[in-house]
């Protein structure tokens, strides 16, 4: 395919042929499926694929998805792919849903809503047409972006990897997913889609920094060429190609070690081949293979951890995930009113006993992690109080913040599984505080100061 057979643009055009077949991403005489949204990328990908189509035999299909979140604009997107669609001779198909409804059903976030729709849209769509092929838009900046959101989130090293050249599509093993503009920044996209004409549709929410990834894209990104690193877009890309050729071989490894029938146990294993045995496993469940999660499989055999409510997992000693009885993962409103109206005494509850103690407050806090002890200011927890489970909302100011925050934020922060969060005890003061949280810090409005006159010694144990 020389020059002339390659249209106005033969530099991009050709770039990309090459691209396609050094990747082979696509083979000659197939069916592709384009998704086109109506915006600059996916615009450009359908006029770049169907100038190629003619010398490589392909068969174009486009399929455009309406999120339904803008009115009146997501259908005039849904316009626009249609008629250039009809412009070009290619078959549409056209699909929509109610993402907002879906979100709150599922209680996802807006953005995992619409990509599990738009990606079960495009799964049946390929089935239906018998298409092994789905092209997408995404290019190198949105690697970059999408780095740099999930450094900010914690991912491991298949998450800082990127998306792949190639990847199957979910529900439809033998569907590949095909992104084959990903080596091509969004600036060499535009002045294409300049020089050659080609509409599309802006999407007024990209502008918004209430998202993330527009946070990034309009603050972070510029903030580091400005002052860090002018070149961070390609510093970044050549880390995540790094990442992505280890994460590959570690993953070869693990794979190689299952099928050694007398292979090493799996505690015996480099730390990076558990991490990635348990993520494909996970995989292979269809769920999302979190850092969490993946620690707490890695960490225990036989341990019970909750996904979400009716889900549970546990790893056997071979590596293996497996599926468990669920973990109860709902608010216990059980509670027990503690009248604290003695200079000493003891209680129990729910699995867990406390001993208490009134004394003269000591010179300096103490804290036994073997006994589990804290000393609190008597007067500001006063009597009774209340003992009880975490509930939605509760609120705790560990010592040394400057506001109280919700639990549930602690408790992500400090990595604590979701079953386990039900278990944990708090202590409700008498003014409807929580002044004590089981594993946390001791609060800081109920901390000894030097007016405290009374200090509560606060023991307590499990079994």
């Amino acid at each position: 395919m020389g020059r002339a057979a390659l249209g106005m643009e033969p530099s991009l055009i050709e770039h990309l042929d090459q691209s396609i077949r050094r990747r082979k991403l696509f083979n000659r005489r197939q069916s592709i499926l384009v998704a086109v949204s109506g915006g600059l990328d996916s615009m450009v990908l359908l006029q770049l694929l169907s100038r190629l189509a003619p010398a490589w035999r392909w068969q174009l299909t486009v399929a455009h998805f309406n999120h339904q979140l803008r009115g009146t604009a997501s259908d005039a997107d849904e316009r626009l792919v249609h008629a250039t669609a009809e412009r070009l001779g290619l078959p549409l198909v056209a699909g929509r849903a109610d993402v907002r409804a879906f979100q709150v059903k599922e209680k996802l976030s807006m953005e995992m809503a619409a990509r599990q729709l738009r990606h079960g849209f495009l799964a049946s769509t390929a089935q239906s047409r018998r298409l092994r092929r789905v092209a997408l838009a995404h290019h190198a900046d949105d690697q970059v972006e999408l780095f740099l959101l999930r450094l900010l989130r914690g991912a491991g090293g298949t998450g800082l990897a990127g998306m792949p050249w190639t990847a199957p599509l979910l529900g439809q093993p033998k569907c590949q997913l095909v992104r084959p503009l990903l080596d091509l920044p969004k600036s060499v996209l535009a002045e294409f889609a300049r020089e050659n004409g080609i509409a599309f549709r802006e999407d007024a929410s990209n502008a918004s920094i209430e998202v993330p990834r527009n946070r990034i894209r309009h603050e972070l990104l510029p903030l580091l060429e400005r002052r860090f690193q002018p070149a961070v877009r390609e510093t970044l890309l050549r880390a995540m190609n790094i990442l992505g050729a280890e994460n590959k071989f570690v993953a070869a490894q693990v794979v190689r070690w299952r099928q050694h029938r007398r292979r090493p146990v799996f505690k015996d294993l480099p730390l990076a081949m558990q991490r990635q045995a348990v993520q494909q496993e996970l995989e292979a469940l269809g769920v999302e293979p979190s850092f969490d999660l993946i620690e707490q499989l890695r960490g225990e055999a036989h341990r019970a951890v909750s996904v979400r409510a009716g889900l549970a997992l546990e790893r056997d000693e071979s590596g293996r995930v497996l599926r468990s009885a669920s973990v109860p993962s709902v608010f216990s409103e059980n509670r027990r009113l503690v009248p604290l109206n003695r200079p000493s005494g003891e209680v129990a509850f729910e699995g867990c006993r406390w001993q208490w103690h009134f004394l003269a407050p000591p010179k300096r806090r103490s804290r036994s992690a073997k006994t589990g002890c804290e000393w609190f200011d008597a007067e500001k927890v006063g009597s009774p109080i209340w003992l009880r489970h975490w509930q939605p909302g509760d609120r705790f100011q560990p010592i040394g913040m400057k506001a109280a925050v919700k639990l549930q934020d602690l408790f992500v922060n400090r990595k604590i599984p979701r079953a386990d969060r039900h278990r944990l005890m708090v202590a409700e003061a008498r003014d409807g505080r929580v002044f004590w949280v089981e594993g946390l810090r001791l609060a800081e409005g109920f901390k000894l100061d030097k007016q405290s006159v009374s200090g509560l010694k606060w023991c307590w144990h499990r079994g």
